[in-house]
């Protein structure tokens, strides 16, 4: 009978870890407005690329790496999967591996979302050495129109997922600290992961339209 009970709340507990919250529904509220603050910026770039004409734009994105920067966008893209099986471990409540590091099936949250962060970490030096890149190729934040644009568009997406990169350390830093894993520490991973979806899948948009689209 005590086993039973103590199942019954475990399934419960579990439950309300998954069922929509204030902390969750707010964040999705907050997530809304930034797409309408990335709106803003799409239309600012197709403003100006059709101000400026196919032929400057084409000219400009002759220089942009795009085979590196489609390398970059993969490992953004696959660091959505890996933060989403760390919020598959964290509904389980399971915040550390169980057994081995190189046991990826018994991986905990705290592996799972560490991996993420290296993953974003790395799309951010990656960013950081296109500038670089570009610069040299003479595309700079105030030489011309399409510089203006290009910085400003992937500059402000670097500065959010640099924040999601934060979020990370904090869900790893608190719950290094915590006695105790429970709905609290599970719901602040599920938020911190629809931020990291978030943010991926404005980059895809932003790649598709800046890199490919010609």
């Amino acid at each position: 009978m005590a086993a039973s009970t103590q199942t019954h709340e475990q399934d419960s507990f579990h439950a309300s870890s998954t069922r929509p919250n204030l902390v969750a529904v707010g964040t999705i509220v907050w997530l809304s407005s930034e797409l309408m603050f990335f709106a803003a910026l799409f239309a600012m770039y197709f403003t100006t690329r059709s101000v400026q004409g196919p032929e400057v734009w084409a000219e400009y994105t002759e220089r942009l790496a795009i085979p590196f920067s489609s390398l970059n966008t993969t490992i953004l893209v696959l660091s959505s999967v890996t933060c989403q099986f760390g919020v598959f471990a964290a509904e389980r409540y399971q915040p550390r591996r169980n057994g081995s590091l190189l046991k990826i099936s018994g991986w905990g949250m705290r592996e799972w979302f560490a991996l993420t962060f290296l993953m974003g970490a790395f799309f951010i030096a990656g960013q950081v050495y296109e500038y670089a890149h570009l610069v040299i190729e003479g595309i700079t934040l105030s030489g011309n129109a399409y510089g203006s644009v290009f910085y400003i568009t992937t500059g402000f997406h670097g500065l959010h997922v640099t924040g999601g990169l934060l979020a990370f350390l904090i869900v790893l830093i608190r719950t290094s600290y915590a006695r105790k894993f429970g709905h609290k520490q599970a719901t602040t991973a599920i938020v911190v992961s629809y931020y990291w979806h978030f943010v991926d899948v404005v980059w895809i948009a932003l790649f598709a339209s800046i890199y490919l689209v010609k």
